[in-house]
């Protein structure tokens, strides 16, 4: 791997310091382009489509007790443009997958069937469960055949989701179309008055941009780096929850959004048009302590947040994307998508509204971040690299205590935008280059964006299940720097057996290209 894309790397590395790079087509070095850095949609839709919401998926129950879902991964295709059909992967469907829904403490087991037409994988992101349950791709399911992780739910009520980590095939998979939501409930959120009846006041809304032809043809040519690009693919056609061109009927006063960032490259800074105020109450791994009230609020890819919007009689508005702050120098910013703006969704809201309960003041315990032990683990994001490495499927890259809490230093020292996204934890942001995170950085996570020239400092704590011999995965989560070896793993391990992990190579591992 790591002799992989030497002439791009090269490239990247002698054009950094111009401001600009230039990236070739996946075939090679012939037919320089530049891309539409200009991408927006704003006043060419005209919110047609109702929104669709993922189903909920009924769970069977054995006679363990334990909550049986069933995914089946196929190929199909999906009218997305009006009169056109566009060739696409799904689970129980032609496009995205059900929501799976648990409780904390329930016992779930998942059957998921590969009848698509190569290997993938599907990884539970941010879920707490054993590594070799977390779908990663040392967990690769093979065409015609059936995975069946099994877990207990151990953590606070969330909004987590799942999708394909089949290495350095991640960007195809996910951007074709396998992905979904797993929603995790718990006492303490259900006894707070938030809107919670599941399409109606509590919405799901996944976002992610494609780049589809007239013809409805997903073109795929940019997926990794094609053209003139420097975070991957990025898309004109906004689809949330599969839905082009959507609206959605609001019919109580207060709505709740589960907003998920499930593009492959871009980043969205979300708002409404009329910049009407929303309050924050979750981000990726459960609530946080207070409602924070904001008018934009920045994700990146793989993060999710919660908010609840106030509407009125009537109301008509549409949730947008605007110019995302990216923090890069002027030529990364425009090609990273940092100039680019597109309306989201329109919300219509009826004339007459079901009446909801005020916004609780208090969410959760405030409670502090965790103190790390230990020196801090640093990791430098260089080109395609951590630390100068990219991925390798048998290296093991850092051997973890389970159940500890360390301090780990991401830099990103590119002039290119980059997030980080670790498996088998969740991390509270202790600063960002020495200062106090923003409100939307507080609580506990498992992804966060990290700006050019910047210094994230995170307090991770890290799982109790030991297990010398499978790994977990950090990464950037832009799926084209993933694929091109921008990932590292690690064990978790008791102090029982430490004496397990006899070197920096894995002792067995499903090596898929690796």
């Amino acid at each position: 791997m790591n002799g992989q894309h030497p002439r791009r790397r090269a490239v990247l590395k002698g054009l950094a310091a111009t401001g600009i790079v230039l990236v070739a087509p996946a075939a090679g070095f012939a037919g320089w382009v530049w891309a539409d850095a200009g991408r927006s949609n704003t006043g060419t839709l005209s919110f047609r489509n109702r929104l669709r919401i993922p189903p909920l998926l009924d769970p069977t129950t054995d006679r363990d007790g334990r909550r049986g879902f069933r995914l089946d991964l196929r190929e199909g295709s999906t009218e997305f443009l009006p009169g056109t059909r566009t060739d696409t992967w799904g689970a129980n469907g032609t496009y995205l997958g059900p929501t799976l829904r648990a409780r904390r403490g329930d016992r779930v087991a998942v059957d998921v069937t590969n009848h698509l037409p190569e290997p993938t994988t599907i990884h539970w992101h941010g879920m707490h469960l054993p590594a070799e349950m977390d779908g990663g791709p040392h967990q690769p399911i093979e065409r015609d055949t059936t995975w069946q992780p099994s877990w207990t739910v151990d953590q606070p009520a969330a909004t987590l989701w799942y999708h394909p980590h089949l290495h350095q095939a991640t960007a195809k998979h996910v951007y074709r179309g396998v992905a979904g939501l797993f929603l995790v409930d718990d006492p303490v959120t259900d006894a707070l008055p938030l809107p919670g009846r599941y399409g109606v006041d509590d919405v799901p809304l996944i976002v992610q941009d494609k780049k589809i032809a007239d013809d409805g043809s997903l073109d795929e040519s940019a997926l990794t780096f094609g053209g003139l690009t420097v975070t991957g693919l990025l898309g004109d056609r906004i689809l949330v929850n599969g839905t082009y061109d959507p609206w959605f009927e609001v019919t109580t006063e207060l709505a709740r959004f589960r907003l998920l960032n499930g593009s492959n490259a871009r980043i969205y800074h979300v708002g409404f048009t009329d910049d009407r105020e929303f309050a924050l109450i979750a981000v990726d791994s459960g609530l946080i302590d207070a409602p924070q009230r904001m008018n934009r609020l920045l994700l990146s890819p793989g993060e999710r947040a919660e908010i609840v919007v106030r509407f009125a009689p009537g109301d008509e508005v549409v949730m947008k994307s605007f110019p995302p702050p990216l923090r890069a120098p002027f030529a990364y910013e425009r090609l990273a998508g940092g100039d680019d703006e597109h309306d989201l969704v329109k919300f219509v809201a009826a004339r007459t509204l079901r009446p909801s309960l005020a916004l609780p003041e208090v969410l959760a315990e405030r409670t502090p971040a965790p103190t790390p032990t230990g020196d801090p683990f640093r990791l430098t994001m260089g080109d395609f690299t951590f630390n100068g490495r990219t991925m390798e499927m048998r290296r093991l890259d850092r051997v973890v205590g389970a159940g500890t809490v360390e301090r780990w230093e991401i830099v990103n020292g590119q002039s290119i935008p980059h997030n980080f996204h670790v498996h088998g934890a969740s991390f509270h942001v202790l600063d960002i280059d020495g200062r106090t995170p923003p409100a939307h950085l507080h609580g506990a996570k498992d992804t966060v964006y990290v700006a050019p020239g910047t210094t994230v400092t995170l307090a991770v704590s890290f799982l109790s299940w030991s297990d010398p011999r499978t790994p977990y995965m950090f990464h950037c989560h832009l799926l084209a720097h993933e694929d091109s070896g921008m990932m590292g793993q690690f064990v978790t391990v008791s102090d029982a057996d430490q004496a397990l992990v006899r070197s920096d190579r894995l002792p067995q591992v499903h090596d898929h290209g690796g």
